[in-house]
């Protein structure tokens, strides 16, 4: 199987370049933005012409949460028009297309887990822009897969690495416990990803739309810190509601997501996060 896979040095463009790398079976041709400019169609039909991918996973996004309040332009062209045009490149050469998508597309305001059918109304600029993408995938090519994940950890800038540096530097820390979700590995993020493009490419196939995927348990960012800093014996951690910690954008309340879909298409069962943390 051969592999074209955007993002290659985010956390889970990162993660899909190692783990392809290591199976002998399948070939993954991995480009940065500065490679592979998904905003640019004459760019993604070159390395589609050069490649002659049998998928391609999208792992480019703008994914400043905060940032994206302000550099709302920036946010809509990497996150919504960079995967409508690679959504469409693929349908002209009839190419499988995997995309992957976030918790941040729903208010948060639901009690219990979300399905995927579960209406979308994001409450953030990254929220919006990220649904948009999703929406115009839909509308440029049948044969895609949407994979929502949350809480994503694995590579450089992530929350397990900003508790870490905090942990080490003071002697009292503050997280918000009014905010849950499932906390989810990169590495685990990138083996679902393989299975559904090895499915993606079997002949019949038909199961294509949104998948979510999350590590399990379920946990309020301040018990994830909890177990991120479970060694560091002299920290105090304290809980705090979100209106303690005001960010420029808002963040759902509930990110849990039901994930009982990709289990029954797929196979995959949602990870123990704590094995990888």
């Amino acid at each position: 199987m051969k592999i074209l896979v955007t993002g290659k040095n985010g956390q889970v463009g990162s993660a899909l370049m190692k783990a392809a790398e290591a199976n002998p079976d399948i070939r993954i041709f991995g480009y940065d933005r500065s490679e592979l400019d998904i905003s640019n169609s004459d760019h993604i039909q070159h390395r589609l012409i050069q490649t002659e991918p049998d998928v391609v996973i999208n792992a480019a996004a703008y994914t400043a949460v905060d940032r994206a309040e302000e550099d709302v332009e920036t946010a809509f062209v990497i996150n919504r028009d960079g995967p409508e045009l690679l959504a469409l490149c693929c349908a002209q050469k009839d190419i499988p297309f995997l995309h992957i998508s976030t918790d941040f597309v729903f208010d948060g305001q639901k009690e219990g887990a979300y399905l995927e059918t579960d209406s979308c109304q994001p409450i953030s600029i990254y929220g919006r822009s990220k649904l948009a993408g999703e929406n115009q995938i839909k509308l440029a090519w049948k044969k895609h897969l949407i994979l929502r994940t949350a809480w994503v950890f694995g590579g450089q800038n992530n929350f397990v690495k900003t508790m870490q540096k905090l942990g080490a530097e003071r002697p009292e820390i503050s997280v918000v416990n009014d905010q849950f979700g499932g906390p989810t590995s990169a590495t685990d993020i990138a083996a679902a990803l393989l299975v559904m493009a090895q499915k993606a490419i079997e002949a019949g196939f038909n199961e294509w739309g949104v998948y979510h995927y999350t590590g399990t348990p379920s946990v309020s960012w301040y018990e994830f810190a909890c177990e991120i800093l479970k060694d560091n014996r002299e920290l105090v951690i304290h809980p705090i509601p979100t209106t303690e910690y005001p960010t420029p954008a808002r963040r759902p309340s509930n990110s849990v997501l039901n994930c009982q879909k990709i289990r029954s298409v797929f196979g995959i069962e949602q990870p123990d996060w704590k094995t990888n943390l």
